[in-house]
């Protein structure tokens, strides 16, 4: 098989992800590779999907437990031979392992570095044939780097030990120029292709909170979360503060479970499962809880404390949203994080077993990153900007995914709306001032557009699902532009600097106030079939004794309920689906929604809107009150109204639906001008109505009044002549259909 059939048998794309087949190649073609990849773009498929076409073993050299038993597990649910060796596994379950490899049994092996010189390790690497060497996490073979790990400097002297040298692959998440030019010398790599996908994570939303009760802040936001069925970590600083934490959230009556380095290995790993399978919501920990865990539902990370640095923070707060879903990462912050850390980093230098000049330079290096860390907690800028710059990725504008970003207003673009506002400018023409144009675009009601004859615009109503102060910044962006002026009283008009906009040619970006939300999605689904996949999901997983997110990830899950499979085919066509998943789940999930199908259950997606005065219910209804209104005791009303007014009034007490009045409105001028009392004239590109030739014969005439804003506008006025004559003229000709 090639790649690209490889990708899709064992993994279910059709397409690499960015980054992916460049990587891949590399490995292929022989060559020392560097990988730098934000969690979640896809490293492991690098190396893995190289390790399925070498003739050989695939050595992994990976940095945790957590980490190997979750690759593994994960290999074998999609019909990959692969195993572990590291301290979880005793004496005889090592033996069957490198008996097992001996005999070619296994594609992948993952091995921590702290086996790589043990003996029976080495002599079974002197039988079978390594074709690659991948480091994972290999930032942590440098100093440089925020997880350094002595053991990892060990790797050069294994790959010399080996009868053959095998090409060498190294891939990391966060990576600063400093760490990956370690990387490369300290690994021994040779003139290897060095590949940066960027840092950026579109999904993860980041915040910095200053609550003045921590505690507090921290149980609403878990509340938050939980109730809405999520999983997540807390991050605390000390393993005091993790025990606390934990003892206060099981008494609000969390599922929660505590993880440091002061536990027994048992307790450890029975709260790490807990965790992985979902038996707990959320687990607690300091940062030795974490590295390299695959699992991919977790969707809040908390962090009780300020880290230390940016690369801690960044790792741990990566663990959210690895399967690309909407996640949030959230800092609560307090002065006294930085004592606390700034006593840490002198506890560390005093305890160092380095030179003076060496252990001064490594303090030196953590002050700065601290200082770094500290500027990303106070500065008020766009956070996920702050954080990509200091990996070296310029970044450009509101990233709308962020606190600062989305406290007021957010940069972004605004092209289409800008378009539609200039295109109602034009239409309205003379006499309409930001209020009136406002109205406009949001379909309003208000007596003056209605009397304008606005309502019949092609723009009526176009921007309804904006707010009023989204597009009043909007036409405030248009006149600081000069793409439109406003005249001494008000009234709008366009400028010549507006048509490369509304021909498409220019694209505008304004701040305006941010019209989503944090955590919103844009699309819908049909969140009743997706409780069903949910529950065949869990028990699939309970009966192959797996992580829920092994069988299939948030997001597979939500790409299965928006394609509701209900054939093989269309089941194999949604991404990330494979023949064997087919075969171990598929007929459950398929089952499933046919049975959901049946049920006749009524979809959550929403109907597209109508303006109610053309929805066929409301005219017949409006049609129904016409012709039962009572005319025999009109006797008229005194004052000069307008027509929308008079027919409020003739149906106060009729059940008239929204959009009603401007159905019989529509109905009873069009008969007022067939007799001549009204005219209908064309003024800036549109039809306006206004008095006709026998306009004072009936009553009718064109007055100047106030509107509710306070502004003069022209209005068409019915004295009590005017009403009678409609009301037994005009609905008398209408009952008469």
């Amino acid at each position: 098989m090639d790649k690209q059939q490889v990708l899709k048998e064992y993994f279910g794309y059709d397409s690499f992800k960015p980054g992916q087949e460049a990587l891949i190649d590399s490995l292929l073609s022989g060559r020392d590779t560097l990988g730098v990849m934000p969690t979640g773009a896809g490293k492991s498929v690098c190396f893995q999907v190289p390790a399925l076409m070498f003739q050989g073993v695939t050595l992994v050299i990976s940095p945790l437990i957590s980490l190997m038993q979750d690759q593994v597990t994960a290999l074998v649910s999609l019909g990959i031979r692969a195993a572990y060796i590291n301290s979880a596994l005793n004496q005889q379950q090592v033996y069957a392992v490198i008996r097992n490899a001996a005999q070619g049994m296994y594609r992948i092996i993952y091995v921590a570095p702290e086996r790589l010189d043990t003996a029976l390790f080495l002599e079974l690497c002197s039988k079978i044939r390594v074709s690659a060497l991948i480091v994972d996490e290999a930032h942590c073979i440098s100093h440089w780097g925020h997880d350094f790990r002595p053991s990892y400097l060990a790797i050069p002297d294994f790959i010399r030990k080996l009868p053959s040298r095998p090409v060498v692959g190294a891939f990391t998440a966060t990576a600063t120029k400093a760490v990956r030019n370690d990387i490369v010398r300290l690994l021994e790599m040779n003139y290897p292709f060095e590949l940066v996908t960027g840092f950026d994570r579109k999904n993860l939303y980041f915040e910095v909170r200053k609550p003045e009760d921590r505690l507090a802040d921290l149980t609403g936001l878990v509340h938050r979360y939980c109730d809405a069925g999520r999983s997540g970590i807390v991050y605390a600083a000390t393993r005091k503060e993790v025990e606390d934490i934990t003892a206060h959230l099981k008494k609000e009556g969390f599922a929660a479970a505590r993880y440091h380095a002061g536990l027994t290995d048992e307790e450890r790993r029975i709260n790490q499962e807990d965790f992985i399978y979902d038996r707990i919501q959320v687990i607690v920990a300091t940062n030795a809880f974490g590295m390299g865990i695959d699992k991919s539902n977790v969707s809040f990370v908390i962090h009780h404390n300020m880290p230390r640095d940016m690369e801690s923070y960044y790792q741990e707060a990566g663990r959210a949203g690895r399967d690309g879903s909407p996640s949030d990462c959230i800092l609560l912050f307090a002065p006294r994080d930085i004592h606390l850390q700034r006593y840490l980093i002198q506890q560390s230098y005093e305890q160092s077993e380095l030179p003076d000049n060496e252990a001064a330079a490594v303090r030196k290096r953590e002050e700065k990153k601290l200082s770094d860390m500290i500027n990303y907690c106070t500065r008020d800028a766009c956070l996920r900007g702050m954080m990509l710059s200091y990996f070296g990725e310029r970044y450009y504008g509101s990233c709308k995914n962020c606190s600062f970003c989305r406290q007021g207003m957010v940069l972004t673009d605004v092209t289409v709306d800008v378009q539609k506002i200039m295109s109602c400018i034009h239409r309205v023409g003379k006499g309409a001032d930001r209020a009136a144009i406002t109205a406009v675009l949001q379909g309003s009601q208000d007596e003056r557009i209605q009397e304008l004859g606005l309502d019949a615009l092609s723009t009526f109503g176009i921007m309804q699902d904006r707010d009023k102060k989204y597009i009043d910044a909007c036409i405030e962006h248009i006149m600081a532009s000069g793409m439109a002026a406003a005249d001494s009283e008000g009234v709008l008009h366009l400028t010549r600097r507006a048509l490369p906009v509304l021909k498409g040619e220019e694209r505008v970006s304004a701040r305006v106030p941010d019209i989503k939300g944090a955590g919103s999605n844009d699309e819908d689904i049909d969140t009743g079939l997706m409780e069903k996949l949910r529950e065949v999901r869990r028990t699939q997983a309970r009966v192959h004794g797996m992580p829920d997110y092994v069988i299939l990830s948030d997001s597979a899950l939500v790409q299965l309920c928006k394609a509701a499979p209900t054939t093989e085919k269309q089941f194999m066509r949604v991404e990330g689906m494979t023949r064997i998943k087919y075969e171990r789940y598929g007929i459950a999930f398929i089952k499933a929604v046919k049975d959901y199908k049946k049920a006749d259950k009524p979809s959550a997606a929403k109907e597209k809107k109508i303006p109610a005065s053309k929805d066929p219910q409301v005219r017949a209804r409006a049609f129904e009150i016409m012709k039962e209104l009572s005319l025999s005791d009109f006797e008229g009303f005194d004052e000069k109204l307008s027509l929308s007014k008079l027919i409020q009034k003739l149906t106060h007490d009729r059940d008239l639906p929204k959009g009603g009045t401007l159905v019989i409105r529509r109905e009873v001028s069009g008969r007022l001008v067939a007799h001549g009392a009204l005219a209908r004239v064309e003024n800036e590109g549109h039809t306006v109505t206004v008095p006709g030739e026998k306009a004072a014969e009936y009553g009718i005439s064109l007055i100047r009044t106030a509107g509710e804003d306070g502004s003069e506008f022209e209005m068409t006025a019915y004295d009590s002549t005017a009403q009678e004559w409609i009301v037994h003229r005009i609905m008398g000709e209408i009952q008469e259909i």
